[in-house]
C-alpha cells in the first residue's frame, strides 16, 4: 500500500522527523488561502501515487499570490504522465502546499527490504534530488549501503558511519536522532520502503525531509488500522479493487492473453511460459487455493471486460482442491458469465483424469491442453488469430462507412 506524500509526512512528523510546514488542499482557492497563511514562496506538489512528479511538471514553485492561483488552476484536474503511470497518466485531485525551504544541499536516504539478505537495508547518497537508479548508474561510488540486523536494530556505529559518509558531522546529534526515528517508523509501521528524496541540509544548518515516500506491506495492514484508513481508493484500478474485495489477487498488465491461475507461484510461471511462447499476458490473477465457482466466475467477469483481452488461459493445479471439482466450477462459471473469446484450460494434479473427462463432455466450446507448453503455444496462437480477426472486422466497418 502506497501513501501520498502528505500522509507519509504526517506519520514522520508524529515520530519527531522534521518536515516542511504545509497542508493538503482540494481546490485552487484552498491552495491560495494556505499559501497566504504559510507565507510566500510556496511549493505546490501534486499528490498522486507515482514517482517522477517533478520531471512531469507536478511540482512547481510559486513566488507570488498570482502565481499560486495560476499554478493551482493549472495542476488541479491535470492528467500527470510519468514513466511509472504510462501514457494513460493519473488525474491530480489534490495538492500539497508547503513553505519553500532555503536549501544548501540535497541528500538521498531510504530504507528498503533487501530480499537477498532478508534484512532492512539503508541506502543513502550525497547526491539527492535525482533518482537513485540514475545515481547508481552514473555515480556508483556515491551509493552507501548499510544492512541492518533486525534483531539488534540500527546500531550507533552504523549511524556514525552514515553521518560521516554524508558529511553530517556538523549536524551530529540532529542526524543521529533523525536516522533513529526513521528506522523506528520503518519497523513500527511495517514499511517495505521509506524514502526521503531529498533529505536536505538547510542554510541554517538544520535537516529537513522535503520529500517523503512510504510503502506499507499489505500483509501487515490487519494490525495497522490507522494506516489502512489512509488508502486512497480513487487511484486504485477499479478492476483490481473489485478483485481485492472478492478475495482475488489481480494485477492488470498490458498484453492480450487473460490468465486465471490458482497460486501465485504458478501464476508467475504461467506468465513466463506465455512470454516464451511469444504471447503477452494481460493480467496476473490468482483465484486462491480452492478455485470455487464463485471466484472463477468473478475472474471471468473481470478479465473479459477488458477489450484488449483476445483469449483466456485457465491453468489450475489440483492440490487443495480436486481437478474434477475445479472442472465443475469452470462449467458453472461459464453458465453464469458470457465469454466470447477462446478459452484454453489446463488441469493437473489430483483427479486430473476425472476433471478432463468432465470438460470434454461439457456443452461449452473451449480448448483443453495436456501440458503447460502445449497450452501456452495454443493460447498464443488463438490470441493472435482473434486479434487479426478483430482488426479485419474494424477495417471492413471503416471501409463501409467511407463508401
Amino acid at each position: 500500500m502506497k501513501l501520498h506524500e502528505y500522509q507519509a509526512k504526517e506519520v514522520l512528523a508524529s515520530y519527531g522527523v522534521p518536515v516542511p510546514e504545509g497542508r493538503v488542499t482540494y481546490f485552487p482557492d484552498d491552495a491560495w488561502m494556505v499559501s497566504m497563511e504559510l507565507g510566500l514562496p510556496v511549493v505546490l506538489k501534486a499528490q498522486v501515487l507515482t514517482g517522477g512528479r517533478g520531471k512531469a511538471g507536478g511540482v512547481k514553485i510559486a513566488r507570488t499570490s498570482d502565481e499560486v492561483r495560476e499554478v493551482a488552476q493549472e495542476l488541479f484536474g491535470k492528467k500527470l504522465v510519468t514513466k511509472q503511470t504510462g501514457p494513460e497518466g493519473v488525474v491530480i485531485r489534490k495538492l500539497l502546499v508547503e513553505k519553500a525551504a532555503d536549501i544548501e544541499r540535497e541528500l538521498y536516504f531510504s530504507i528498503v527490504i533487501d530480499r537477498t539478505t532478508s534484512r532492512p537495508t539503508v541506502i543513502a547518497s550525497k547526491r539527492g534530488g535525482m533518482s537513485i537508479e540514475e545515481v547508481a548508474e552514473k555515480y556508483p561510488e556515491d551509493i552507501i549501503k548499510i544492512p541492518i540486523d533486525p534483531v539488534v536494530g540500527f546500531l550507533p556505529y552504523q549511524i556514525r558511519r552514515l553521518k560521516y559518509d554524508l558529511d553530517l558531522m556538523a549536524q551530529e546529534k540532529e542526524a543521529a536522532k533523525l536516522f533513529s526515528a526513521l528506522y523506528k517508523v520503518f519497523v513500527e509501521k511495517d514499511c517495505s520502503l521509506l524514502e526521503l528524496n531529498p533529505l536536505v541540509v538547510l542554510k541554517s544548518g538544520h535537516l529537513l525531509a522535503v520529500d517523503a515516500k512510504m510503502d506499507i506491506d499489505d500483509n501487515a495492514l490487519y494490525r495497522r488500522k490507522d494506516i489502512s484508513k489512509m488508502r486512497d481508493l480513487t487511484e486504485a484500478d477499479p478492476d483490481e479493487l473489485e478483485a481485492r474485495f472478492s478475495g482475488l489477487n489481480f494485477i492488470k498488465l498490458t498484453g492480450n492473453i487473460g490468465c486465471m491461475v490458482n497460486g501465485a507461484g504458478l501464476a508467475m510461471t504461467t506468465m513466463d511460459v506465455i512470454k516464451l511462447a511469444g504471447g503477452e499476458p494481460a493480467n496476473f490473477l490468482d483465484v486462491g487455493g480452492e478455485a470455487t465457482p464463485e471466484t472463477i466466475a468473478k475472474g471471468f467477469e473481470i478479465i473479459t471486460r477488458d477489450p484488449k483481452v483476445k483469449a483466456m488461459f485457465i491453468n489450475i493445479f489440483g492440490g487443495i482442491v480436486r481437478c474434477d471439482k475445479v472442472a465443475n466450477g469452470i462449467i458453472q462459471a461459464l453458465n453464469r458469465v458470457k465469454v466470447d473469446i477462446p478459452v484454453v484450460i489446463r488441469l493437473t494434479g489430483m483427479n486430473r483424469e476425472e476433471g478432463m473427462e468432465i470438460l470434454k463432455k461439457a456443452p461449452m466450446k473451449f480448448y483443453v491442453a495436456n501440458d503447460l507448453r502445449e497450452a501456452a503455444e495454443m493460447i498464443t496462437r488463438l490470441a493472435k488469430e482473434n486479434t487479426q480477426s478483430t482488426n479485419s472486422k474494424k477495417e471492413n466497418k471503416e471501409d463501409k462507412k467511407e463508401k
